[in-house]
């Protein structure tokens, strides 16, 4: 038998059982209704694409936070601004209202050029940081620094920030002597009036153990940072006195435990709590991104890899495999053809299920409230995709477990066990490491192909499935499920070339 002939008759054999028709479908319709139906989950109170959670933009277009107590002075040209960072020093959250002392990981202390005081201005800062060293960031999602930063002692650490038209160039020292490169930023359309001056932040602060805790709500809250700056000079042109200003909070001095700036003998204390920073979904993230509008995906697993068992173990139970290998005597052929088929349905109804949800589903969403995070058209079609390529592989893992074992029941409980168990427990009760190893190891690692927000060093935000991350890249993710199906199909093709029918 021809292998286009093969093809048509296995095609013929899944299209005319109505349970392996129906069982995808319904799948396909669960996709569809979760991602569609109007929801009020994550709303903020106000319908339509204005919703109150919307992050600011910054100067390249991405979603940031930009949250930071400011001591600063108007620089007309270029200028160095330098001073020492004395002590950095901070508040955590802990049980119900109380606070610990403790400092944030990513608390910073430093100095900053700003395009003024507006939220979502461009920047570039030089920062001593809670627990990652000195650092150079600029415009959000910019951050440098060396290994080596991380184990300088949190102060005292001398720094200097020098203007020169558009490039703003960062060092630090020890001594306030002896000073070395912490990188060079470039802000294009820098005006030649910015705001500069000294900053103290501090991130919201989450530390989460496992999945329950980020979906029961509980993650954390805000953090405060005390930074103390003393050696303040400055060369260039500077203009006007050192005033205050909390960006993106109310404030001022002595506002509170939270936020504000006091004088010292030789400097200035700055308490400051928020962040300036890319903005995330997630932990103290809002909104939801578009791998959460696919929830249904898991669903959907269940009916793909029962039917792709099945689609084999059927034959066994009914002795109908022995007519079929007496036709296409070629046993690998009828394999691939199965997996060709199968693959093939399974990719198709993946599409068409995912692209109405990327396509329609934020709207409804935004209509309700409801923020969706924007993703780029090649994210978009790549999780359309990667959804179809997801659906596709597991059913061909299924039928390759279904040939191994011969018995319907026991491929499925297999097939549901491998793909679609991992997730499940990844995204409730599973720790966050165990719930990361899990997402690595098993074809389940494919579902990295949904995620569309991307993930930043420079944030510790609580990366957990549930809001739409993984801990492998999307093309890594589909690699292991592709590894996993390559293995299933060697070795069914080896116990049935082996194996009596």
């Amino acid at each position: 038998m021809s292998l286009l002939r093969l093809l048509r008759a296995e095609w013929t054999k899944l299209r005319t059982v109505p349970a392996w028709v129906a069982a995808p479908l319904a799948g396909a319709a669960i996709i569809l209704a979760l991602g569609l139906t109007p929801s009020r989950q994550g709303s903020c109170g106000q319908h339509g694409p204005g919703s109150e959670c919307a992050p600011l933009r910054g100067p390249g277009g991405q979603e940031v936070t930009d949250g930071l107590t400011l001591v600063h002075r108007t620089l007309t040209g270029d200028g160095t601004l330098t001073a020492r960072v004395a002590a950095l020093t901070g508040r955590l959250p802990d049980d119900g209202p109380a606070t610990r002392d403790g400092l944030a990981p990513w608390a910073k202390a430093g100095l900053i050029v700003k395009d003024g005081t507006a939220q979502g201005s461009a920047y570039a800062a030089v920062m001593l940081t809670g627990e990652h060293g000195v650092r150079l960031q600029y415009d959000y999602v910019h951050d440098e620094g060396q290994p080596a930063d991380a184990r300088i002692a949190p102060a005292p650490v001398w720094l200097r920030l020098t203007r020169t038209g558009d490039v703003v160039t960062a060092e630090r020292s020890a001594d306030g002597v002896a000073w070395t490169g912490a990188g060079t930023a470039r802000l294009p359309g820098l005006p030649r009036t910015v705001t500069a001056g000294l900053f103290v932040t501090s991130p919201q602060y989450a530390a989460q153990v496992n999945q329950a805790v980020v979906l029961s709500g509980t993650q954390g809250g805000p953090s405060q940072a005390i930074g103390t700056f003393d050696h303040l000079a400055t060369a260039g042109a500077w203009s006007g006195e050192w005033q205050g200003t909390v960006i993106g909070a109310r404030g001022g001095p002595a506002a509170g435990p939270r936020t504000g700036w006091a004088p010292t003998a030789d400097g200035f204390a700055l308490t400051g709590s928020g962040d300036i920073a890319p903005s995330v979904s997630g932990g103290a993230g809002l909104g939801v991104t578009i791998s959460q509008t696919l929830a249904g995906t898991f669903l959907s697993l269940v009916a793909v890899v029962v039917v792709g068992a099945l689609f084999v173990t059927a034959e066994y139970r009914r002795g109908l495999i022995r007519t079929t290998l007496a036709a296409a005597p070629r046993r690998g052929r009828v394999l691939a053809a199965k997996a060709a088929v199968l693959g093939a349905a399974g990719f198709v109804l993946g599409l068409a299920a995912a692209a109405p949800v990327v396509a329609f589903g934020p709207g409804v969403l935004r209509g309700n409230g409801v923020y969706v995070h924007p993703a780029t058209l090649g994210t978009e079609l790549r999780v359309v995709a990667g959804t179809a390529a997801l659906l596709a592989g597991c059913a061909v893992l299924a039928l390759g477990l279904g040939t191994l074992l011969r018995r319907g029941v026991a491929a499925v409980v297999a097939s549901i066990v491998l793909v679609v168990l991992p997730y499940l427990l990844s995204v409730t009760v599973l720790p966050l490491r165990a719930a990361d190893w899990l997402l690595r190891v098993t074809p389940a690692a494919a579902f990295a192909l949904q995620q569309s927000e991307p993930r930043y060093a420079q944030i510790d935000n609580v990366y957990s499935p549930v809001d739409g991350y993984f801990p492998l890249g999307p093309w890594a993710g589909l690699a292991v499920l592709a590894g996993w199906v390559a293995v299933a199909l060697a070795a069914a093709w080896y116990a049935l070339r082996r194996r009596d029918t």
